[in-house]
């Protein structure tokens, strides 16, 4: 059995990203399981891991991945480091078309690399196998909790990227007080959705149904979690056809402003296309008998379908606040602001944690369909680019975006 050369490469992309697609652990584990497998990973100063981390459990650590037939990362590749000829996996940011990239997709294909992004790798029904979601979520529900402290001046928790791990970040969470009468909404049922769920779930919050959320008075906190058909309404009768609303989104709008008057805080989790309604409108937010003081936009769409969020916000500089009346940003402790999180880069706050389960995916999903039989065409769905220097059949809609046309 011939060996298969797989390589850890390092993030080279600025900012730096600090998570990686493997632990240690997680490597060597690769290797007991596929014994054909060879793990190299080549070094790197700022991995949340460190390269003693990977030496130590007797791995191969060096610069040079050239020998490696597939190559894992997690963010996209600088143009100029790209080997030509390889496999590589990792997020490339292309596939809606994204103008940054093009000239990455441009020289993938000019190398001649077969992509697989992870983005788009799906099982037989069409469900997204791996991704950084969960942490996504609960990141971002631990931000939205820490914005709400400091916008209330009620309590101060420990930034998430300060914290060791996890546990140090749960133990943040016994500092949270909350008034009797604190109403929390959370929209997006995935990965990033129920991540969310497992912050909100730690806290003495009880969920209740959309409909008591808005109809009753609660003297304990509370917290509703909304599927699209209860934000989103036909403009002709109010009724909602899920079929309908994705093929024909137009004939809809948004009714969450029901929901900004009774919340405190809003976790926006959903995915969200640009042909859809938007969600929380600026005239929503002006609305006196809005209640929303904060805003952690996990989803981070920007000039989107949340009226607020209307710039990314980095680690570190989480926070910022939005004026509904003039659509700008100001000071969020300025009275009638709207706190607003919007950090794009959530998992990285909490790389390590993210990344081991990120690397439990990757062995549990995709090493068995890379390395093995891929029934469900797997990888061939989730290939963007072939050996050939050609893209693949599922992404030829890519073509007039390569030459610029859109």
């Amino acid at each position: 059995m011939s060996i298969i050369n797989i390589g850890v490469i390092r993030e080279g992309k600025t900012p730096p990203d600090f998570r990686v697609p493997l632990t240690p652990k997680q490597c060597v584990d690769l290797e007991k399981q596929y014994p054909n497998v060879k793990v190299t990973v080549q070094t790197s100063p700022i991995r949340c891991f460190a390269d003693q981390a990977y030496s130590d459990l007797g791995l191969t650590v060096q610069e040079d991945l050239s020998h490696c037939d597939i190559l894992l990362g997690v963010k996209e590749v600088p143009k100029e480091q790209l080997i030509a000829g390889k496999t590589y996996l990792f997020f490339s940011h292309t596939i809606k078309k994204q103008p940054y990239n093009r000239d990455l997709l441009r020289a993938i294909l000019a190398k001649k690399i077969r992509l697989i992004d992870y983005e788009v790798l799906k099982d037989a029904q069409n469900k997204r196998i791996i991704g950084f979601g969960r942490y996504a979520g609960v990141v971002g529900a631990y931000n939205a909790f820490l914005t709400y402290g400091l916008k209330t001046g009620t309590y101060t928790l420990k930034a998430a990227h300060l914290c060791a791990d996890r546990k140090e970040v749960e133990k943040e969470l016994q500092k949270v007080i909350l008034p009797k009468q604190f109403k929390i909404v959370l929209t997006g049922f995935g990965r990033v959705g129920h991540g969310a769920r497992e912050i909100i779930h730690l806290l003495p919050i009880r969920e209740v149904s959309a409909e008591a959320f808005l109809q009753e008075a609660f003297t304990e906190p509370v917290f509703t979690h909304l599927d699209t058909h209860q934000y989103y309404c036909r403009k002709s009768d109010a009724g909602f056809d899920k079929n309908e609303f994705y093929t024909q989104p137009e004939l809809y709008q948004s009714n969450f402003g029901a929901y900004a008057q009774k919340s405190n805080v809003y976790i926006p989790c959903h995915f969200w296309s640009s042909k859809s309604p938007f969600i929380l409108t600026q005239q929503m937010l002006q609305d006196p008998a809005n209640t929303i003081e904060v805003v952690a936009d996990v989803s981070c769409d920007i000039a989107g379908p949340i009226a607020c969020t209307i710039r990314p916000s980095k680690i570190g500089a989480s926070m910022y606040g939005y004026d509904p009346q003039t659509g700008t940003e100001l000071d969020m402790l300025q009275p009638g602001a709207i706190a607003v999180m919007a950090v794009d880069n959530l998992p990285c706050e909490l790389s390590k944690d993210a990344a081991e389960d990120f690397g439990s995916e990757l062995l549990k999903e995709v090493f068995p369909v890379l390395l093995g039989p891929d029934a469900d065409q797997v990888i061939y769905r989730g290939t963007q680019t072939t050996f050939e220097g050609e893209l693949n059949e599922p992404f030829n809609y890519l073509k007039p975006y390569l030459a610029g046309l859109e």
